[in-house]
C-alpha cells in the first residue's frame, strides 16, 4: 500500500494489517477474524490493486448488533441536544477532511473529483440539518374529555437501525440515515457495499474519533460490518433491529423487504429507478440539453435517479436530437482524477459487461459512438474511457433510447397534450423532470398532478406532515375567501392576482377561515389556488 493508491492523512486512513483491511469495526476496534473470507480490491480507474478486504460472517454481524443494542440503551437516555452536539462535532471533522475523504471516493468508486467532493458535502449538510433537528423533537399536548387529565405525544428512540448502502453513493446515503438516527437516540449498524469498503472504513474511523472525544457517547452507537449479501441478510433477519434502511437494486430490495416484513419489522427502501424527463414545445433547449446530459451521464449513469427515458415533443425533437448527439460526442471521458474529466469509469467489469449486453440487445444503428466497445472481458485498465452508459439517439425509429440495465424501455416523442405523458407513471421511477418555459403552463401541469394525488385520498381535511403520511387541505365559504387570499399572499410573498379562488362555497367544519389560515396554509399553497374549484390546496 502506498500514498498514491490511498492518498489520505493517517488520521482518517482505514485500519490495515499489511495490505488486509478488517471485516468489521465494533466498538471502535477493528476486527481481523481468523480464516475469514476475503475479496481483492482494485480501483475502477485503472485496475490498480488496493489491498485485500476481509468479509464479515453472520456471527460477526450478530456481535455488532448485540453491541449496538447495549449502546442504544445508554444513548437513548442522553438528551437530544447533547446527541446533536456529537453530530455537530462529526460535521466539523468532515469539513476538516472533506478533500481527503473525496479522494478515497474517487479512487474506489471512480467518481470525478467535483462529484466526490459534492458527496462529502452532502454529509456535512445533513449534519447541519440533524443538529437543528435535535432541538425540535417536540410532540403535541392534546385536549382530553376527562377532567384533570392530559394526553401527550412524545417521540421515542426506535432502537438499533440497520443501514445497507450501495457503491454509487458510498458516503452520502449512510450519512443521511446515520446522522438522523443518532440525534433521535438510535444506534446504527452499517453494512456498506463490498465494492467500496475503503470509503466505509475511512468514514467509520472519522466517526469513531468524534465519539471517543465525547464522554457521554457510548463507543458502540455506530458499528460497521463489511460483507457480501449474506451479511446483509443476517442484518435484515435480526429481530433486535427494528428498522432496516436499504439502498440498492430492486432485486435486493425485494429480498430485504420480505425478510424484514416476515418478522414484522420496518424497512426503508431506495431502489433502482426508471426515470424520465419530458421536453415540452415551450422548453428552452439550451437549458434542457445540459440537464439531460448531466442526468444521464453523471456518475457514469449509475445513480438510482439517472435519466433512462426521454419524452420529447415532436416539434422540438429534430433540434434536440442533433444537439444531444453533439453533446455526447464531446463529453470528456477518462481518469476522474484528471481536471476537466466529466465521465469516469463504471464500478467494475461486471457493470461494463451488463451495459454492453444491453446495447447489443438493442441491436440498432447508432447516430454516435462513444468509443470502441471491444470485448466484454477487457481488463479494467483497457476499459478506461469506455465505461459509460448513456441515452443514445436511435436513427431508425426516431426515438431517444435509454440504456436500461434494470428496466428495458424506449421513450417515444410525445404528440399532442403534454399532460397525457406522465414521467413518473412507469415502475420504480425515483425522479422525473419537466422542461417548460412559461410559468403558467408549469403551474397548470403541477396543479393537475397535485389534484390527481389528492383526489385519491378521502375526507375534506388533509395535511402533509413528516412521519404521519396524511394530507390536509382547507375548504372555505365564499365570504371568507378574501381573508384566505390575503393571508396566503402575505406568507408566500405573491401578488393577489396569482390567487384566483372559485366563488363556489363549501362548508367549514368549525371556527373561522381566518383562524385556520395560519395553521393550514403554507408558503407553497399560494401557487396551488386554482380557478374553477372549491378547495385551496
Amino acid at each position: 500500500m502506498n500514498d498514491r493508491q490511498l492518498p489520505v492523512p493517517g488520521g482518517i486512513a482505514p485500519p490495515v494489517r499489511g495490505s488486509t483491511y478488517p471485516a468489521a469495526i465494533i466498538d471502535g476496534e477493528p476486527r481481523f477474524p481468523e480464516g475469514a473470507r476475503t475479496r481483492a480490491l482494485a480501483s475502477p480507474i485503472d485496475g490498480a490493486p488496493l489491498g485485500i478486504q476481509q468479509l464479515a460472517d453472520e456471527a460477526l454481524v450478530s456481535e455488532a448488533v448485540a453491541r449496538a443494542q447495549d449502546a442504544f440503551l445508554e444513548w437513548r437516555l442522553v438528551p437530544a441536544p447533547r446527541r446533536g452536539e456529537l453530530v455537530r462535532r462529526i460535521g466539523e471533522a468532515v469539513r476538516a477532511n472533506k478533500r481527503e475523504l473525496a479522494r478515497i471516493v474517487t479512487l474506489e468508486a471512480g467518481k470525478i473529483v467535483a462529484e466526490a467532493e459534492g458527496e462529502v458535502q452532502e454529509w456535512i449538510d445533513i449534519c447541519d440539518f440533524a443538529v437543528g433537528l435535535s432541538r425540535q423533537l417536540q410532540g403535541f399536548t392534546i385536549a382530553s374529555e376527562r377532567p384533570e387529565h392530559r394526553m401527550m405525544e412524545q417521540w421515542l428512540p426506535l432502537g438499533p437501525v440497520g443501514v445497507i448502502t450501495a457503491f454509487n453513493f458510498p458516503v452520502a446515503v449512510w450519512a443521511w440515515n446515520a446522522m438522523l438516527a443518532l440525534v433521535c437516540g438510535d444506534s446504527v449498524i452499517w453494512k456498506p457495499s463490498e465494492k467500496t469498503p475503503l470509503c466505509a472504513l475511512a468514514v467509520q474511523t472519522l466517526v469513531g474519533q468524534a465519539i471517543a472525544g465525547m464522554e457521554d457517547a457510548p463507543a458502540g452507537i455506530v458499528q460497521l460490518v463489511v460483507g457480501e449479501a449474506e451479511a446483509g441478510e443476517a442484518l435484515a433477519r435480526d429481530t433486535r433491529v427494528p428498522l432496516v434502511s436499504a439502498t440498492g437494486s430492486v432485486r435486493m430490495g425485494k429480498r430485504v423487504g420480505a425478510t424484514v416484513g416476515a418478522r414484522l419489522g420496518r424497512s426503508l427502501l431506495e431502489l433502482g429507478g426508471n426515470n424520465a424527463m419530458i421536453v415540452s414545445p415551450s422548453a428552452r433547449i439550451e437549458l434542457a440539453l445540459p440537464a439531460i446530459v448531466f442526468a444521464a451521464a453523471g456518475t457514469a449513469g449509475q445513480r438510482c435517479t439517472s435519466l433512462r427515458r426521454l419524452i420529447v415533443h415532436e416539434s422540438v425533437l429534430p433540434e434536440l436530437r442533433q444537439r444531444l448527439v453533439k453533446a455526447f460526442e464531446s463529453l470528456p471521458i477518462g481518469d476522474p482524477r484528471t481536471p476537466g474529466t466529466l465521465v469516469g469509469p463504471l464500478i467494475d467489469p461486471a457493470a461494463f459487461a451488463a451495459m454492453q449486453a444491453a446495447l447489443d440487445e438493442a441491436g440498432r444503428r447508432l447516430l454516435c459512438r462513444t468509443g470502441d466497445r471491444g470485448s466484454h472481458r477487457q481488463s479494467a485498465r483497457r476499459m478506461q474511457g469506455n465505461l459509460r452508459p448513456d441515452p443514445v439517439p436511435d436513427a431508425v425509429s426516431g426515438t431517444l433510447r435509454g440504456d436500461c440495465t434494470q428496466q428495458r424501455c424506449a421513450a417515444r416523442p410525445v404528440v399532442g397534450d403534454l399532460h397525457r405523458a406522465h414521467a413518473g407513471s412507469r415502475t420504480f421511477s425515483l425522479g422525473r423532470g419537466v422542461r417548460l418555459r412559461h410559468r403558467e403552463r408549469e403551474h397548470r401541469h403541477f396543479r393537475r398532478r397535485d389534484r390527481w394525488r389528492i383526489r385519491r385520498r378521502e375526507g375534506h381535511r388533509r395535511r402533509a406532515r413528516i412521519g404521519l403520511g396524511c394530507l390536509e387541505g382547507l375548504h372555505a365559504p365564499r365570504n371568507e375567501h378574501d381573508q384566505l387570499r390575503r393571508c396566503a399572499a402575505a406568507r408566500a410573498g405573491h401578488p393577489l392576482r396569482h390567487l384566483t379562488v372559485s366563488s363556489q362555497a363549501s362548508p367549514v367544519e368549525t371556527g373561522s377561515a381566518a383562524a385556520k389560515c395560519g395553521r393550514f396554509l403554507s408558503p407553497f399553497d399560494a401557487d396551488r389556488g386554482r380557478a374553477g374549484g372549491r378547495t385551496i390546496y
